[in-house]
Formats: C-alpha cells, structure tokens, sequence
C-alpha cells in the first residue's frame, strides 16, 4: 500500500434540500486508481466535484496530502496555488464561451455561421491550458493532439466539434496541465464504438504516465487499468474493493419495471388529432458545407409515417448535422430539397410550424438547456417548444405534466430547480419534455447517456408502449446496440457524411 494521496474524513454534502453524503470516509493511497460506481442519484459524479473543490461539504474536510507536498517542494507564499490547480476534472457538462468573452455558447450557435465564428479553435483552446503542476508527466500539446487523435481537428471551431469530438478535447486540456490526480465523469457517454474500445488503452498510458485516475462510470465500463472500485449507496460508500473482485451485479438497480399502457394512452389522446403526412421527412441529394468541410455529401432519405429509424455512425459523420435539418434548426436546410410533414422547407413555414411536430432530445440540448427553472416549468416548455417556461405555469398543463412525470418515474422532482438534481434525473426531463405535446415526429439523439441500467429499460419500455399504442415517428440515435428499442425496424448508418 502506498502513502496516502488523499482522505475524506466524516463528509456530509447537502445541495439544496438534498443530503448527497452522510458522514463519509475515505482513503486513496499512491498507486491506486478507482472507480465510483453506483445506482443513478448514487451521488458519484458529486463526489468527484467534492474532491475538486466545486462542491463544498456541509461538514468533515479533505486532507490533500499531495498537495502538502506540493507546497513544500516548491516552497512558495503564492496563495493562488491553491489544491485544484493540481486536479483536472473532466464533466459531462462542457463550459466553453464565445470568442469574444460575452457568454456561454447557446444551443444553435454552430449552425448560424456569423456566430460560430464567434468560437476559439481547438488549438486556440488548448493553447489557454495552464499548467501549475510542478510535475512534469510528459503531456505536451504535440502529445495530446496525436494521442487523442485531434491533430485533423486543430483549426475546427469549438462549437462545431461533435459530442464525441468535445469529450477527446476535454480530456487533452485535462492532460496538459500535467495534472496529479484526473478525475472523469462518465467519460464514455458520447464516444463511439470504436472510441470505446481503446478507452481502456487511452486510461492505461494515462495511468502509467503517473497520473492518478478517479472515474465515475457505469458498472460495465470500467477500464482494466484501474485497481480499486467504490460502490456508492443511501448516502455512503457501501462498498470498497480491488477492482478484480468487483461484478457488474453488486451494483442492483430496480429490477421492477411497470408500465402503465392505460395512462399512456390517456396521455397520448389529450392532443388533438394531427394531420396524415405521406413524407414525414424526404430529402433528395442533401450537401451542407461549413468552409471548405463537407459534413454531408448527396444524402438521399425518405421516411413514412409511423416508421421507426435508427440513425447510426461514428463520432463526426454528420448525424446532429442531420437532425438539425429535420429539427428547423439549420438555417441551410433552406439551400437544399428537403420536404417536412409533406412541406418543402423555404415555402412559407416557420421554424415553430416544425418544431409544433416534433419532440427533440440530445446532447447539445441537455448542454445548453437552462437549469433555473423547476422540473415542472422545464417539461411544460415542451408546449411552447421554448427553453424554459418564460410565461405562468397553467394548472391544467402541470396536471399533464406530473402525469408524464410519474410515466417516466420523476415525479419526485417536479418543484425543484433543474441544475439541484441529479444529470440523470436532468436527462429524463428533457425526455419529458419531448412527450409532453405527443407530437407526430420523435427525435431522440442518445437520449440514455448517463442514466442507469433500470432507468434505461423502463424509457425502452416506455418507447416502445408509445410506438405501439400510435402512428408516431421515432429517430433515435446511440453509439450502444443494447439501447435500441424494440419497435426500431429501420436503419440508416453514415460516416463521414455519406450514407453507408
């Protein structure tokens, strides 16, 4: 065993009115590498925002013994080298601004080509990184890049990066600041297959570097590299272990899975009866270009009422360039033949006309959608096709609202603030915000990031009830076969930009 690198002693974390830890102990020694598993709402992803400092504990304290000698080897006063100058922790959530410094990127930024341009490059991005490690662990821009694979990236602008593509950069700015202990929250969601398959390898040369890896991740993705596995549970590690006597199935979920087909289909007759369409959706030879990059070359489909795709392929071949056509949500949809709900798009319909059909979900929504509405205001936005509810909650709106709230087991969260649950919970909301107005065209782009093995049965579930009891359209988008719905019949793969 080696010297202790950390200790958690008698932590309690309450955020909001939420108890997340309760007298909490922990130890991480030199040399080890672990994983926080656990149920969603488990409180692991918050455990590693604890150890880098963006949560504050409600009582007990963190001893940071590598960072006691830190500031004995360098014996400096700076008090700006304070202990998270020597953390990187990599989130699920990114915090990229406009060039300019004004704000946050917004949700249709990338594909408004005046205000994209408001956005560093990845090597703009990557030359800002600092390092306050005085260890030097051999991460060097010249490194990251060949490493992560971002070489061919370098001059690409931060807000045309695919979800894939802003994990890789996320975890390169991570490294370059020759960090001692990296911590990475769910750092497979978003990546494709083949991404996946080398993570492990990518983890390994981290670790071997001399790094120290902490990682909350689901049961089934733990790299072979790391040696300890902590499952969380009511509040408190309930379990430690090296991480070759760890199974999958220590983590329980709720195997139960309920789903009440009556209220569904109550839920799903309270709209009006919408038009037939022949074509929801036909496009014929399809290019759309950012500069001198072509994201989608000649691309052809048709898709029928009541058919239900999946949207397959790597990180970066074209697929949220897709969607944002069908979603009214590139304005270069108007440049090319592209028919919606039986309508040739530029021939006098709006953008809402188009998202009045269509219930949407992905994971630049879940990036940008604003988090200082309750769960009941962000779900009733659905109506109004608005990010957030910018008007007074109407009674019988809400009451439709808890009730899809209860379909999707997240009731319980209705009058808290979005940002005070858990990403899992967040994730679901905006799934109930897709439903809420039965629209005819569902758009679900990996809609099961981060959410438990239980929570993803009973969405399928649910999915495949809504499909069986209506004519609605489904598109839905994942990197993991497991994830499709049963009622997906259809398949249309792409990468780079052509259909395959």
């Amino acid at each position: 065993m080696g010297k202790p690198l950390l200790s958690i002693e008698q932590a309690d974390l309450k955020l909001a009115d939420t108890v997340v830890f309760n007298d909490l102990n922990f130890t991480i020694n030199t040399g080890e590498n672990w994983a926080f598993v656990g149920e969603s709402g488990s409180g692991k992803s918050s455990l590693l925002k604890v150890i880098a400092g963006k949560f504050h504990l409600s009582a007990g304290n963190i001893r940071y013994f590598f960072y006691e000698e830190f500031l004995e080897r360098i014996a400096t006063d700076d008090t700006s080298l304070t202990f998270h100058r020597l953390i990187s922790l990599v989130e699920s959530r990114h915090h990229f601004r406009n060039l300019s410094n004004t704000g946050d990127f917004y949700y249709q930024q990338r594909y408004n080509s005046s205000d994209s341009d408001d956005a560093l490059t990845v090597l703009e991005y990557l030359a800002g990184v600092r390092s306050f490690s005085d260890h030097d662990f051999g991460w060097t821009m010249t490194k990251v890049l060949a490493f992560l694979k971002l070489d061919h990236l370098k001059d690409k602008q931060l807000i045309k990066l695919s979800n894939g593509e802003t994990k890789r950069l996320l975890i390169a700015a991570a490294l370059i600041k020759n960090p001692v202990i990296l911590l990475l929250d769910n750092p497979l969601a978003g990546l494709d297959v083949e991404t996946r398959a080398k993570f492990g390898q990518i983890i390994q040369t981290i670790i071997a570097s001399g790094i120290t890896v902490l990682l909350a991740t689901a049961p089934r993705e733990i790299p072979d590299s790391i040696s300890h596995v902590a499952i969380l549970k009511n509040c408190s590690i309930e379990k430690k272990m090296p991480c070759n006597e760890f199974e999958s199935n220590m983590v329980s979920a709720n195997s139960t899975d309920n789903i009440d087909k009556s209220e569904l289909d109550e839920l799903l007759r309270l709209r009006p009866l919408r038009p037939t369409y022949t074509d929801m959706i036909r496009m014929n030879r399809v290019n759309i270009s950012y500069g001198e990059k072509q994201v989608l070359k000649d691309l052809s489909w048709q898709v029928k009422q009541g058919e239900r795709w999946a949207l397959l392929g790597p990180n970066g071949a074209g697929k949220s360039t897709l969607l944002s056509l069908i979603n009214a949500d590139n304005p270069q949809a108007y440049a090319n033949d592209i028919i919606l709900f039986d309508r040739k798009r530029g021939t006098g319909e709006s953008i809402w006309d188009i998202k009045s059909e269509t219930g949407f979900i992905s994971p630049e929504l879940y990036q940008y959608f604003p988090t200082d509405n309750s769960c009941l205001q962000v779900i009733e936005s659905g109506f109004f096709d608005t990010m957030g509810l910018f008007r007074t909650s109407d009674p019988k709106k809400a009451a439709i609202v808890l009730r899809w709230m209860k379909a999707l087991e997240i009731d319980q969260y209705a009058t808290k603030l979005l940002r005070n649950i858990p990403a899992s919970g967040q994730r679901l909301c905006l799934l109930a915000r897709a439903l809420i107005k039965n629209p005819s065209l569902l758009i679900f782009d990996e809609p099961c990031q981060g959410l438990d093995t239980h929570q993803v049965a009973h969405f399928k579930s649910v999915v495949d009830a809504i499909c069986e009891l209506s004519n609605v359209t489904l598109i839905y988008v994942t990197h993991y076969q497991h994830e499709l719905p049963d009622s997906v019949t259809k398949v249309l793969r792409l990468d780079k930009g052509l259909v395959v």
